[in-house]
């Protein structure tokens, strides 16, 4: 089955996987470097510690030589390095292998090891053992790799390895297109022929495919089984990861029934009339079947891309477009710790004969109430705060920003199903790839169906580098905001016992068996201040 014969021939199916490959790396250098242009703490969110202490025989997360904002360009430049290499010796290959077969279609084959011969370097290159050209960067890939497929359900699962992973579900086609690249270049394939899919073969590329979800589906119900996890979010996500197995393995049995019509579509059923009539209703089932099998894909597509982009938009970018409350669930379920304050002990007692006060309201001294006013915007996410419409109260980003991000990011999750379907290979083999002689209106159409996949794919890339940019600023956002709720309730205490009134009458509530709690709430939350200095901010 014969596929785009000139595209395929100055750009085959191998250096378009190398092509998006560098973009990656591309992206991801860009990434850490615009963050840290708008003073996004990319250190802090991706758990960052020193490359030179660890090593690939440890669990710990990824780390960099120092803290803070530098640590993210150090790391940004060590990428930036890769990507120069790497772009420097694919281009190479791909101009040695364009100067070798000058665009001819029939010399195409006989130079296919030249892409062999650069896969095969460049996984050599990662894996070496030797110190060169950033080995700690390349290590520690390795380090995350092993950690997202082998890590224990003991372990808990680190931020940089959910974005790892979450990035590997935007290489799912390219995964497959390996393989497919794989059996071009054996010595029974070829660069412009689609390799058959017959047998187990045909469940090769679904399953390839598939694996990123089930990393990040694996990592989902790890994180729910921690013994901190007290909400079921993490099981909701998981849900959407699973969504997209009947997608993929949808497509790829749509593709057995495309191929198997298209076979008998080109049989010589029409020499025997005896059976045309059994030929006719055969062809009339197998159309209802796709028919079928093609409804039941639509609708799995459309629940995993509306899903996913309600979870991108509410739980991954934290913005409050499709929130149905105006906290966020997980501020919601998780209220201020109940402290006893001086001020309601002296209320209760002098009103023993009225009601008896809430000790587990939260109440602020006036001057840190005037703190919280003059902070606006950027004060705790417990009070009211004024913000753009569907966004958030903190946002680190220019204000057109979210909105385009959020169209793109809706369109592109639509495309789903033509960036995943594995039956539309068929499709566009036999449709755009049929070599003919008709002239430069079936060459056009030729090089639209390789293009088509080709920029479905980059852009797909494209949509994640978007989403790597505010996914970890919400995570940056959630930090910033449990330091502030710590550094309000230490102050409230601290303003407490240094105004004299650090006494707690623990009898008054020995009915209610929660003086030694509250006493225990108190004493820790104090030790830690003490502890530190007094230099909180």
């Amino acid at each position: 089955m014969d596929i785009e014969a000139p595209f395929a021939a100055s750009f085959p199916l191998p250096f378009r996987a190398f092509f998006l490959a560098g973009t990656g790396l591309l992206c991801w250098a860009t990434n850490l470097h615009i963050l840290h242009t708008f003073r996004v703490d990319v250190a802090a969110a991706l758990e960052l510690r020193s490359l030179h202490a660890t090593t690939l025989h440890s669990n710990a997360p990824l780390h960099l030589t120092s803290s803070g904002p530098p640590t993210a360009v150090v790391l940004a430049r060590a990428v930036y390095r890769l990507f120069y290499a790497y772009s420097l010796w694919v281009f190479a290959a791909w101009a040695i292998f364009r100067l070798a077969t000058r665009g001819d279609p029939t010399l195409v084959d006989a130079y296919k090891f030249i892409p062999a011969v650069t896969a095969l370097s460049l996984v050599m290159f990662v894996i070496s053992p030797f110190n060169i050209l950033e080995k700690c960067v390349r290590d520690h890939f390795l380090l995350a790799m092993r950690r997202c497929i082998f890590s224990p359900a003991s372990m808990p699962v680190y931020f940089s390895d959910v974005v790892l992973a979450d990035i590997f579900t935007s290489y799912a086609k390219v995964i497959g297109d390996v393989w497919l690249s794989l059996c071009m270049i054996l010595p029974s394939g070829s660069l412009l022929i689609f390799p058959s899919q017959d047998g187990w073969s045909r469940l090769m590329v679904p399953c390839l495919m598939s694996i990123p979800y089930a990393i990040r589906f694996r990592q989902c119900i790890i994180d729910y089984m921690q013994p901190t996890t007290t909400t079921k979010k993490p099981l909701y996500n998981a849900l959407k990861y699973a969504s997209s197995f009947p997608v993929i393995f949808l497509s790829a049995a749509q593709r057995s029934i495309t191929v198997n019509t298209m076979e008998e579509e080109d049989s010589d059923a029409e020499e025997h009339p005896l059976f045309r009539l059994w030929y006719d209703q055969f062809i009339m089932l197998v159309i209802r079947a796709e028919i079928e099998m093609l409804g039941f894909r639509l609708l799995s597509v459309a629940i995993n891309s509306l899903y996913s982009f309600w979870w991108d938009v509410t739980h991954d970018w934290g913005l409050e477009l499709l929130h149905t409350r105006i906290l966020s669930p997980r501020l919601q379920s998780r209220p201020p710790r109940p402290l006893v304050l001086p001020s309601l002990h002296m209320h209760g007692a002098s009103s023993l004969d009225g009601p008896r006060p809430n000790i587990h309201a939260r109440h602020t001294s006036p001057s840190h109430q005037n703190r919280l006013q003059a902070s606006g915007s950027h004060g705790s996410p417990f009070l009211a705060q004024r913000h753009p419409w569907g966004l958030r109260a903190r946002l680190f980003f220019p204000l057109p920003a979210y909105p385009i991000a959020l169209f793109a990011n809706l369109l592109l999750r639509l495309t789903w199903s033509l960036k995943l379907s594995a039956h539309l290979h068929a499709r566009a083999a036999a449709v755009f790839g049929s070599v003919s002689d008709t002239g430069t209106e079936s060459e056009g159409l030729q090089m639209s169906g390789a293009l088509l996949f080709f920029w479905l794919e980059l852009a797909e890339l494209l949509r994640r580098w978007v989403w790597v940019f505010f996914r970890v600023e919400w995570e940056c956002v959630q930090r910033i905001t449990e330091q502030e709720e710590f550094s309000m309730h230490t102050r409230d205490l601290s303003e407490g016992f240094s105004s004299g009134e650090g006494y707690v009458d623990l009898s008054t509530d020995a009915s209610t068996g929660l003086g030694e709690l509250e006493l225990e709430s108190v004493s820790t939350v104090f030790d830690v201040h003490e502890k530190a200095g007094h230099d909180l901010p």
